[in-house]
């Protein structure tokens, strides 16, 4: 049996991990952590009460890395879905994580079919010089670019050198109106509106053709069998792991 702890239980990702915790044959609930009504307000409250194998984290940008840091540094292996973390921390989380032989995976995206969309998006990037990437979010998200946008820009420099090859030199008469400048001059395309739960397209271009490949989130319960995944895979092998595609 699995000891879960959920980090964020209140929040509207966390209550879905909640939930599917809850349901597996494998994997008991053990703790709900939320500084709003949790049943324990810290990690460290609840460390001190109960037995925590692995911790689930989908709190807010600003306290993700020192969560992360706080369950490496004592045993806790940690499954991270809150975004916002820089390249920076990510490489301290991924040195810790194997100094200390602590599983910490890190996933943008929960969701099969997103990580699909990025791995297709990296198939596509050896064949096309020019791309953007579009991400549409609800206006309750917080970070931007999303998380999802930034590994998918990372998979696709890894396979081109240069996304904006024969543009003519360009002139914003509003600042930002090209976007972000990422990886490899993929420029990404922040949307946050209501209606929208997680969606983004990656747009590639050439001479007389354009591929579109796109992917929609429509409830938070399509996250939960990768959220599962994760669990189960840090449970067995307490390594580090950045995106769900790399267990796929």
């Amino acid at each position: 049996m699995i000891n879960v702890a959920v980090c964020g239980a209140n929040g509207k990702m966390g209550q879905e991990v909640v939930k599917a915790v809850s349901a597996s044959a494998d994997m008991a609930l053990v703790a709900r952590i939320d500084i709003k009504d949790g049943e324990f307000a810290t990690i460290k409250d609840a460390k001190d009460s109960v037995k925590i194998d692995i911790l689930v984290d989908f709190t807010q940008p600003r306290s993700i890395y020192e969560n992360a840091l706080y369950c490496l540094n004592n045993g806790i292996d940690i499954v991270v879905g809150t975004t916002g973390l820089s390249d920076e921390q990510i490489s301290e989380l991924k040195n810790l994580s194997q100094k200390e032989g602590v599983g910490c995976l890190i996933a943008p995206n929960f969701s099969t079919g997103a990580v699909l969309m990025m791995k297709f998006a990296q198939m596509a990037a050896k064949y096309f010089d020019n791309a953007e990437i579009i991400e549409l979010h609800h206006n309750q998200k917080k970070d931007a670019p999303s998380g999802t946008a930034v590994k998918t820009a990372l998979m696709m420099s890894e396979e081109n050198s240069d996304f904006t090859k024969g543009n003519c030199a360009e002139v914003e008469t509003i600042s930002g109106a090209r976007g972000a400048k990422s990886y490899n001059n993929i420029h990404i395309h922040s949307i946050r509106v209501p209606g929208y739960i997680a969606s983004q397209e990656v747009i590639f271009g050439a001479g007389g053709q354009i591929l579109t490949i796109r992917h929609d989130s429509m409830n938070r319960e399509c996250y939960m069998d990768g959220v599962l995944r994760a669990i189960r895979y840090v449970s067995e092998n307490h390594n580090f792991v950045y995106g769900l595609d790399k267990i796929m």
